[in-house]
């Protein structure tokens, strides 16, 4: 059972994780942020028990990395003899065989228990000033557990993330895992940083009934946080890239020569594709 919590790293992920434990359950959390602005914000709204430093590791059942994944790894490494024997270690990060990877033999030589977690949750901002403990309400949940990873500890992320809001827990491997978000959220936010490239784009006022702003939304990211999610799984994402410009290159082929036969067949499939998509969901 876990009791107590600890959170390193109190962005956008971490922030709404520490205000969901603080708000929908009764365990003990401790948190730290390189920001002692953000650290003091939340110790003075009562989010925080107490500040989360490497002595006070061992007193917790689990402790949540909301960093980085190169700031992952590097924070789980510096503190690797420091979490409790038989603790939990789970991180938030977008990409995982770049964490999970060089954290197993860590983690099984410190006698503690590593899970790579993404929450599939967020908004446009970022920081701990626009994180709310609702942000989790009905999200899915993704666990990379190593084959050894005993089931009682899923079990036990899993009650915690229920009390958060989780709706889904989606188990996976790291491998798995980099594959299938490279197409379902890497890609989506280079085609919108693409499309907002366009010229175009300024003057979409008064001729668009919502389509542009919701190709654009995710426009608005973490350059940082982005540009490393990007090039830590860039083999995957280039793929997705290489995908979509074919296919792109098939409209324009079509489009350009007047083929309407094709191209309806072409839009059709698209709508029948997406609509089977949605029957899944």
């Amino acid at each position: 059972m876990i009791k107590t919590i600890g959170v390193a790293g109190l962005g956008l992920i971490g922030g709404s994780i520490a205000k969901a434990i603080h708000q929908y359950t009764d365990c003990v959390l401790l948190g730290c942020d390189t920001d002692g602005q953000v650290l003091s914000r939340a110790l003075g709204e009562g989010v925080l028990s107490a500040a989360l430093t490497p002595d006070r590791l061992a007193e917790c059942d689990l402790v949540i990395a909301a960093l980085y994944p190169e700031a992952t790894v590097a924070y789980v490494t510096r503190n690797r003899s420091r979490f409790r024997k038989g603790g939990i270690v789970m991180d938030c990060g977008g990409v995982k065989g770049v964490v999970c990877g060089p954290l197993e033999q860590v983690a099984r030589e410190e006698g503690f228990h590593f899970i790579g977690g993404h929450p599939m949750a967020g908004i446009e901002r970022s920081g701990y000033a626009n994180a709310f403990p609702g942000l989790f309400q009905g999200a899915s949940l993704i666990l990379t557990p190593y084959p050894d990873t005993p089931p009682s500890c899923l079990d036990d992320i899993w009650e915690l993330a229920q009390k958060l809001g989780f709706g889904h827990l989606q188990p996976s491997t790291p491998q798995e895992h980099d594959h299938i978000i490279a197409y379902t959220s890497q890609l989506a936010h280079v085609v919108s940083c693409a499309y907002v490239g366009s010229p175009s784009a300024p003057d979409f006022e008064g001729f668009s009934a919502g389509s542009f702003k919701d190709m654009t939304r995710v426009a608005k990211l973490n350059e940082e946080m982005w540009t490393e999610l990007f090039l830590e799984n860039q083999d995957a994402l280039v793929r997705e890239i290489d995908t979509l410009v074919e296919e792109l290159a098939a409209f324009a082929y079509v489009i350009r020569r007047g083929d309407r036969e094709n191209l309806k067949n072409m839009l059709k499939r698209a709508r029948m594709i997406k609509e089977s998509i949605d029957k899944d969901c």
